[in-house]
Protein backbone atom coordinates (compact mmCIF):
# COMPACT_ATOMS: atom_id res chain seq x y z
CA UNK A 1 0.00 0.00 0.00
CA UNK A 2 0.90 3.23 -0.21
CA UNK A 3 -0.04 7.15 1.31
CA UNK A 4 0.80 10.86 0.16
CA UNK A 5 3.14 12.69 1.75
CA UNK A 6 4.35 16.45 1.86
CA UNK A 7 7.50 17.85 2.57
CA UNK A 8 7.40 21.03 5.09
CA UNK A 9 11.37 20.79 5.67
CA UNK A 10 14.20 19.72 3.74
CA UNK A 11 14.29 16.74 6.07
CA UNK A 12 10.72 16.68 6.94
CA UNK A 13 7.31 14.76 5.28
CA UNK A 14 3.81 15.57 6.56
CA UNK A 15 1.27 12.89 6.47
CA UNK A 16 -1.95 10.97 7.85
CA UNK A 17 -1.15 9.26 11.71
CA UNK A 18 -3.01 6.24 10.33
CA UNK A 19 -0.82 5.48 7.44
CA UNK A 20 1.85 5.09 10.46
CA UNK A 21 -0.03 2.89 12.84
CA UNK A 22 -0.93 -0.73 12.83
CA UNK A 23 -4.15 -1.31 12.77
CA UNK A 24 -4.58 -4.28 14.85
CA UNK A 25 -2.38 -2.92 17.56
CA UNK A 26 -2.65 0.94 17.36
CA UNK A 27 1.48 0.73 17.54
CA UNK A 28 3.58 2.84 15.26
CA UNK A 29 4.95 0.77 12.74
CA UNK A 30 9.11 1.00 12.49
CA UNK A 31 10.09 3.53 10.81
CA UNK A 32 12.37 2.13 8.40
CA UNK A 33 9.97 -0.24 6.93
CA UNK A 34 8.51 3.17 4.49
CA UNK A 35 10.26 4.88 1.71
CA UNK A 36 9.30 8.76 0.47
CA UNK A 37 9.54 8.92 -3.24
CA UNK A 38 9.47 12.88 -4.25
CA UNK A 39 7.82 13.99 -7.20
CA UNK A 40 6.95 9.93 -8.15
CA UNK A 41 6.40 10.11 -12.01
CA UNK A 42 5.40 6.86 -13.88
CA UNK A 43 8.21 4.91 -11.66
CA UNK A 44 10.84 7.75 -11.77
CA UNK A 45 11.43 9.63 -8.63
CA UNK A 46 13.26 13.24 -7.60
CA UNK A 47 14.38 11.62 -4.66
CA UNK A 48 14.02 8.58 -2.83
CA UNK A 49 14.62 8.65 1.23
CA UNK A 50 13.65 6.25 3.94
CA UNK A 51 12.68 6.96 7.44
CA UNK A 52 14.69 7.26 10.72
CA UNK A 53 12.34 8.78 13.09
CA UNK A 54 8.04 9.61 13.20
CA UNK A 55 5.96 11.28 15.18
CA UNK A 56 2.09 10.58 15.50
CA UNK A 57 -0.37 12.62 17.28
CA UNK A 58 -0.54 11.86 21.00
CA UNK A 59 -4.19 11.22 20.99
CA UNK A 60 -4.39 9.40 18.17
CA UNK A 61 -5.93 6.03 18.30
CA UNK A 62 -6.67 4.30 14.34
CA UNK A 63 -9.62 2.25 16.06
CA UNK A 64 -11.66 5.24 17.77
CA UNK A 65 -15.46 5.10 17.33
CA UNK A 66 -15.59 9.10 17.48
CA UNK A 67 -14.78 9.77 13.73
CA UNK A 68 -14.32 13.44 14.82
CA UNK A 69 -11.52 12.95 17.47
CA UNK A 70 -10.04 10.46 15.05
CA UNK A 71 -10.04 12.85 12.10
CA UNK A 72 -9.12 15.78 14.26
CA UNK A 73 -6.11 13.86 15.81
CA UNK A 74 -4.90 12.17 12.47
CA UNK A 75 -1.67 14.23 12.16
CA UNK A 76 1.97 12.77 12.08
CA UNK A 77 5.91 13.95 10.74
CA UNK A 78 8.35 12.24 9.19
CA UNK A 79 12.16 12.49 9.70
CA UNK A 80 14.09 11.75 6.59
CA UNK A 81 17.25 9.69 6.61
CA UNK A 82 19.07 13.04 4.84
CA UNK A 83 17.45 16.45 3.32
CA UNK A 84 16.01 16.85 -0.21
CA UNK A 85 18.05 19.91 -1.64
CA UNK A 86 14.92 22.43 -1.74
CA UNK A 87 16.58 22.39 -5.39
CA UNK A 88 15.14 19.28 -6.14
CA UNK A 89 11.59 19.73 -4.49
CA UNK A 90 10.94 22.68 -2.10
CA UNK A 91 9.23 22.22 1.22
CA UNK A 92 5.42 23.83 1.43
CA UNK A 93 4.46 26.31 4.67
CA UNK A 94 2.03 25.68 7.03
CA UNK A 95 -0.56 28.29 7.16
CA UNK A 96 -1.00 29.49 10.17
CA UNK A 97 -4.38 30.88 9.62
CA UNK A 98 -5.98 27.31 9.19
CA UNK A 99 -8.77 26.53 6.80
CA UNK A 100 -10.40 29.14 4.64
CA UNK A 101 -13.32 28.98 2.03
CA UNK A 102 -11.55 27.06 -1.33
CA UNK A 103 -9.13 24.88 -1.40
CA UNK A 104 -6.76 22.76 -3.56
CA UNK A 105 -5.60 19.19 -2.87
CA UNK A 106 -3.14 17.36 -4.93
CA UNK A 107 -2.61 13.18 -4.13
CA UNK A 108 -1.52 9.97 -5.46
CA UNK A 109 -4.59 7.62 -5.28
CA UNK A 110 -5.29 4.07 -6.64
CA UNK A 111 -5.67 3.94 -10.47
CA UNK A 112 -3.64 6.62 -10.09
CA UNK A 113 -0.56 6.21 -8.44
CA UNK A 114 2.06 6.90 -11.15
CA UNK A 115 1.44 10.37 -11.18
CA UNK A 116 0.30 13.35 -8.63
CA UNK A 117 -3.75 14.14 -9.34
CA UNK A 118 -4.52 17.76 -9.01
CA UNK A 119 -7.90 18.83 -8.07
CA UNK A 120 -7.42 22.79 -8.73
CA UNK A 121 -10.09 24.02 -7.07
CA UNK A 122 -13.08 22.21 -4.50
CA UNK A 123 -14.96 23.67 -1.60
CA UNK A 124 -14.98 23.64 2.30
CA UNK A 125 -18.07 22.17 3.21
CA UNK A 126 -17.93 23.03 7.03
CA UNK A 127 -14.78 23.30 9.40
CA UNK A 128 -14.31 23.99 13.00
CA UNK A 129 -11.22 24.56 15.13
CA UNK A 130 -10.50 20.88 14.74
CA UNK A 131 -11.09 19.79 11.81
CA UNK A 132 -12.79 20.56 8.42
CA UNK A 133 -14.48 18.40 5.34
CA UNK A 134 -14.41 19.07 1.49
CA UNK A 135 -15.95 18.43 -1.55
CA UNK A 136 -12.28 17.30 -2.84
CA UNK A 137 -12.58 13.55 -4.47
CA UNK A 138 -10.18 11.25 -2.64
CA UNK A 139 -9.47 7.80 -3.25
CA UNK A 140 -7.36 4.99 -1.58
CA UNK A 141 -3.68 6.59 -1.01
CA UNK A 142 -5.00 10.20 -1.00
CA UNK A 143 -4.26 10.11 2.74
CA UNK A 144 -1.88 12.47 3.97
CA UNK A 145 -2.63 14.36 0.69
CA UNK A 146 -1.87 18.12 1.31
CA UNK A 147 -4.74 20.82 1.35
CA UNK A 148 -3.41 24.12 -0.05
CA UNK A 149 -5.49 27.12 0.96
CA UNK A 150 -6.09 29.56 -2.03
CA UNK A 151 -6.99 32.58 -0.50
CA UNK A 152 -3.29 34.37 -0.42
CA UNK A 153 -0.44 35.03 -3.04
CA UNK A 154 0.88 31.32 -2.94
CA UNK A 155 -0.30 28.30 -1.75
CA UNK A 156 -0.14 26.69 2.06
CA UNK A 157 -0.96 23.71 3.55
CA UNK A 158 -4.38 24.20 5.50
CA UNK A 159 -5.12 20.10 6.05
CA UNK A 160 -4.31 17.09 4.75
CA UNK A 161 -6.77 14.01 3.93
CA UNK A 162 -7.62 12.21 6.43
CA UNK A 163 -10.62 10.20 4.70
CA UNK A 164 -13.36 10.59 2.31
CA UNK A 165 -16.53 8.87 0.34
CA UNK A 166 -17.94 8.62 -2.46
CA UNK A 167 -22.23 8.64 -2.48
CA UNK A 168 -24.72 9.68 -5.20
CA UNK A 169 -21.77 11.21 -7.97
CA UNK A 170 -20.80 13.45 -4.54
CA UNK A 171 -17.38 13.67 -3.21
CA UNK A 172 -16.56 14.63 0.18
CA UNK A 173 -13.66 14.39 2.39
CA UNK A 174 -12.62 15.21 5.44
CA UNK A 175 -9.21 16.10 7.43
CA UNK A 176 -7.62 18.20 10.61
CA UNK A 177 -6.89 21.65 11.63
CA UNK A 178 -2.95 20.50 11.42
CA UNK A 179 -1.35 24.60 12.42
CA UNK A 180 -1.17 23.42 16.11
CA UNK A 181 -0.68 19.69 15.88
CA UNK A 182 2.29 20.14 13.64
CA UNK A 183 4.21 22.48 16.16
CA UNK A 184 3.49 19.80 18.45
CA UNK A 185 4.64 17.20 16.75
CA UNK A 186 7.44 19.13 15.66
CA UNK A 187 9.06 19.77 18.84
CA UNK A 188 8.16 16.36 19.57
CA UNK A 189 11.02 15.44 16.92
CA UNK A 190 13.36 18.49 18.58
CA UNK A 191 13.59 17.41 22.05
CA UNK A 192 12.97 13.46 21.13
CA UNK A 193 9.90 12.85 23.57
CA UNK A 194 7.39 10.59 21.99
CA UNK A 195 9.56 9.71 18.97
CA UNK A 196 9.59 6.56 17.13
CA UNK A 197 13.07 5.46 15.92
CA UNK A 198 14.27 3.04 13.15
CA UNK A 199 14.64 -0.32 14.32
CA UNK A 200 11.59 -0.05 17.39
CA UNK A 201 8.47 0.65 16.05
CA UNK A 202 7.63 1.36 19.78
CA UNK A 203 7.44 4.56 21.26
CA UNK A 204 11.12 6.22 22.39
CA UNK A 205 11.31 8.32 25.06
CA UNK A 206 14.88 9.67 23.88
CA UNK A 207 15.97 9.88 20.13
CA UNK A 208 18.99 12.15 18.89
CA UNK A 209 17.37 14.40 16.21
CA UNK A 210 18.96 17.01 13.55
CA UNK A 211 18.16 20.46 14.21
CA UNK A 212 19.17 21.78 11.17
CA UNK A 213 16.03 22.35 9.10
CA UNK A 214 14.03 25.23 7.71
CA UNK A 215 11.44 26.41 5.37
CA UNK A 216 12.10 27.65 2.21
CA UNK A 217 9.97 28.89 -0.78
CA UNK A 218 7.29 26.62 -2.08
CA UNK A 219 7.59 24.49 -4.98
CA UNK A 220 5.18 22.29 -6.79
CA UNK A 221 6.69 18.57 -5.68
CA UNK A 222 4.55 16.09 -3.77
CA UNK A 223 5.53 12.79 -2.83
CA UNK A 224 4.37 9.15 -2.28
CA UNK A 225 5.93 6.85 0.59
CA UNK A 226 4.80 3.24 0.47
CA UNK A 227 3.47 1.44 3.53
CA UNK A 228 4.57 -2.09 4.54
Amino acid sequence: GFCTGVLIETDLVLTAAHCLVEKRTNKPIDPARFLFRAGLRDGVSIADRTVIHTAIHKDYDINDRNSGRKIATDVALMRLSSPISNLQAAPFNIAPRGVGSEVSVVSYARDRSKALSWQRRCAVLGKNEKLASFSCDVHFGSSGAPVFDLGGNRAEIVSIISSGLRENGESVSWGPQIAEPVEVLKEALRTGRGVNQTGGGQTATEVPVSRGARFVKPGERGGLFKKP
